[in-house]
């Protein structure tokens, strides 16, 4: 077999193989040691290394220091070469002549390549895919997941959550949105409930490229524990702290009982929690949530959620999930395109309900500055509508806007954001954690590059958001509408269960940065952040 590299060392005559490294010069005592044991190698007589025998003293000094130097080139094993020696298929590979046998040549524009009885296989393997490690899934007892799903006309104390929760996660069809987008994408779009991201993630590891049926194989374990429609259904009217945390200690137990738990004590663990991470934060009985977070378990565990708290490094923020479930690549290059090419008849747009039961409420204050702004701004008041899960209406407006204003939500996120930046509209943020320290894995490491930052107090000191968004030319505009339009693919999940062909959505991209997360992590010298 042919190693995969050749050292970038000088080669002398008649030699099939190079030297492994320059020689260093050598003292006087070494020189003359060399020359006896060269000499005795060889059995020459010592007629010849008389004074009147230079020329040939030094001829067969260099062949003798030669014959050793390849003996121990030789002698290395075959996997340590592999290591240290660069690959002779790679751009800068070296020339390899003289040889006595050939038996092929590999030819380029640039190179030849000939080696001596060595034959070289004309395939040169495809890079591993899986370099970050493979996960390996709990098959977990129905009741943490299979059984929910089954229940789900029980999990909301209003109506059934089924229809919400059908299509694997994605939601009814979205067929109100004919004649809103090319209709060769209309079979792509759906009403996806803001909730349902444990589904869609549970229903992509299963069919992952790098999933693993043999755990010793594994970098990160998955736990595909429903953990926010377990919660969900006890969130409201009178069950009581314990009903809240139930489940989460049941999975706690069980997974504690696993032996790949144990030797690493929950570091190379993730799961999905379909909510923000404050329903699972509970301090006190009488307070809203679990205290599923706060469980000592739950310490070492990656925590992927639509909400993370800044201050934990194991809450990992991912994107809420869209109505856009892309089914090819080509649906997303169409519908960049699309979104690229829209004609927008207003400078912002805002969508929300107004507190009125919130002192100085400040979603009610941007709909005021919508209202107030001239015709420039087109206002969706979700006081009379439902807009959690989106709208036609919604996304007809985003599609129409230069910029949308995403204030906080009930908590600091919302899904609005990520609806408004699918349609290419460019957010307006007022608050930092509603975003910029929510999802960096996802969005731009400039935020002045995809959106812009307003901060609240300026807004409720009189700073009119319309003139703000004006000072902005229509050259700046589309370089950050542009920016947007680049990240759409990271802030969509894709109808395949085994993805699209090579773009990356927003899945792939929670994946690889558990993986490489957990990768850090086993580092020696590694240091919790």
């Amino acid at each position: 077999m042919l190693p995969t590299s050749t050292p970038k060392s000088p080669c002398f005559p008649n030699s099939s193989t190079p030297i492994p490294s320059p020689k260093k010069p050598q003292t006087p005592e070494l020189s003359s040691i060399e020359r006896k044991n060269s000499s005795n190698s060889l059995h020459l007589q010592p007629y010849i290394f008389l004074p009147s025998h230079h020329r040939l003293w030094l001829l067969f000094f260099i062949i003798s220091l030669q014959i050793i130097l390849l003996l121990m080139a030789r002698a290395l094993p075959f996997s340590h070469r592999r290591t240290h020696f660069p690959s002779p298929l790679s751009a800068d590979h070296h020339l390899l002549q003289n040889s006595a046998n050939i038996s092929s040549t590999l030819s380029s524009s640039s190179h030849n390549l000939q080696a001596a009885d060595i034959s070289i296989s004309s395939t040169v393997s495809q890079p591993d895919q899986c370099s970050s490690g493979r996960i390996f899934v709990y098959n977990l007892p129905a009741v943490f997941n299979k059984e929910l799903l089954d229940n789900c006309a029980k999990l909301d104390p209003w109506h059934s959550r089924c229809e919400a929760l059908s299509n694997d996660g994605f939601g009814r069809k979205a067929t109100g949105l004919s004649g809103i987008i090319p209709k060769d994408l209309l079979p792509a779009w759906y009403w996806t409930d803001q909730f349902a991201m444990e589904i869609i993630y549970h229903n992509r590891v299963l069919n992952h490229k790098c999933r693993t049926m043999e755990p010793d194989s594994a970098t990160a374990f998955y736990i595909p524990f429903y953990a926010g429609l377990a919660v969900g259904k006890h969130l409201w009217f009178n069950y009581s702290s314990k009903d809240r945390d139930r489940y989460c200690e049941m999975i706690l137990s069980w997974v504690q009982d696993q032996p790949y738990w144990n030797s690493s004590n929950g570091w190379d663990h993730f799961m999905t929690m379909g909510r923000i991470t404050w329903d699972f934060r509970r301090s006190k009985n009488e307070e809203w949530g679990s205290r599923c977070i706060y469980m000592p378990g739950m310490r070492n565990i990656t925590r992927l959620l639509i909400e993370r708290n800044p201050w934990d490094y194991f809450d990992v923020g991912v994107p809420y999930p869209t109505g856009f479930h892309p089914r090819t690549d080509s649906d997303v290059l169409q519908w960049q395109d699309f979104v690229r090419n829209r004609d927008r008849k207003t400078l912002f747009s805002f969508a929300g309900a107004p507190r009125g039961a919130v002192k100085n409420d400040f979603r009610g204050l941007l709909l005021s500055h919508c209202k107030n702004a001239s015709g420039l701004c087109q206002a969706i008041n979700c006081a009379s509508t439902r807009c959690s899960n989106g709208s036609s209406a919604i996304l007809e407006t985003f599609l129409d806007s230069d910029f949308c204003l995403q204030p906080r939500g009930d908590s600091f996120t919302r899904r609005s954001i990520f609806d408004c930046m699918v349609a290419g509209s460019i957010p307006v943020f007022f608050w930092h954690r509603t975003a910029y320290l929510q999802y960096q894995w996802f969005l731009p490491s400039d935020p002045k590059s995809y959106s812009v930052f307003i901060h609240r107090n300026e807004v409720k000191n009189g700073t009119s958001i319309k003139s703000v968004l004006e000072s902005y030319s229509r050259e700046e505009v589309k370089i950050m509408r542009e920016k947007v339009i680049e990240y759409i693919p990271k802030l969509v999940y894709a109808e395949p269960r085994k993805g699209l062909e090579s773009i990356k959505d927003a899945f792939d991209v929670a994946i690889d940065g558990v993986l490489n997360r957990i990768e850090e992590q086993e580092q020696p010298g590694y240091k919790w952040k």
